[in-house]
């Protein structure tokens, strides 16, 4: 032990994030509640540490020497393929998470088992991912450190997301989703559901929530004030086109061969 207690338990909390036993947030009877006391001892990591020179080989690296990237062996079950991914400490990778070159997972992410990291795809800070669930290459899940009582992004089981997607601000992705390549969503887009004909709000907590199933495409949707109606202009809108059918699945199914 230190002479830092405070340093300390962010330590022990880093090995506890690593090997699944703590959660930045967790499904407690079925709705996603954040641990705000493990933001707080993250952010503490940041605090307390002093910023190092981290160089491996070629690759030049600053950053707090509290947060190292971190060490994977054969027996943590995880396939990282050579070509610049990293792990900062206190992320979770269950047996079996394939990642591929070059791509990032930031302290406080959780991701389930038999997920697959393209390239060039971020799970950002405190970021839940479920299991069976494919980040396509340059999609970005957003961090969302601070304010600590804040939800971070979720992704649940079974999730699809296309290449060059953006999920950011607390949204919440419920289980068996496709979201389009390409699609972005945000507390600030609105999600409109074309098979109702209806906007989906922001819930009681302001974030957006993909329902179970839904098909997401980019969209558009006119603006109908002002100058900007009289110009026919547009503005970005996600659009669930349909719920989730065989015909979807096959369509989004992996290789087996991959894994």
């Amino acid at each position: 032990m230190g002479n830092n207690p405070e340093l300390d338990r962010f330590y022990e909390v880093c090995r506890g994030l690593e090997n699944g036993t703590i959660r930045v947030a967790e499904k407690v009877e079925g709705e996603w509640k954040v641990n705000s006391w493990v933001k707080e001892v993250i952010l503490s990591g940041f605090r307390y540490g002093k910023l190092t020179d981290m160089t491996q080989g070629d690759f030049s690296f600053f950053d707090k020497d509290t947060i190292p990237t971190q060490k994977f062996s054969t027996d943590s079950g995880v396939r990282i393929v050579p070509g610049g991914s990293s792990v900062r400490v206190g992320a979770y990778l269950a047996p079996s998470v394939i990642m591929m070159p070059p791509s990032y997972v930031n302290i406080g992410a959780y991701v389930g088992e038999n997920t697959m990291i393209d390239s060039h795809a971020l799970v950002g800070s405190c970021a839940q991912v479920g299991c069976h669930v494919h980040l396509s290459a340059a999609s970005q899940l957003g961090g969302v450190l601070e304010p600590v009582g804040a939800l971070p992004v979720i992704i649940e089981d079974n999730v699809f997301i296309g290449g060059n997607c953006g999920i950011y601000e607390g949204t919440i992705v419920k289980e068996n989703a496709v979201i389009g390549t390409g699609v972005i969503i945000n507390a600030s887009t609105a999600l409109y559901d074309a098979t109702t004909g209806e906007y989906i709000g922001k819930n009681e907590n302001g974030q957006v929530v993909v329902p179970t199933g839904a098909v997401v495409v980019a969209g558009s949707r006119p603006i109908t004030k002002g100058p900007g109606a009289e110009a026919g202009v547009h503005v970005y809108t996600p659009v669930i086109v349909k719920y989730r059918d065989s015909k979807t699945d096959a369509s989004v199914t992996l290789e087996d061969i991959l894994r």
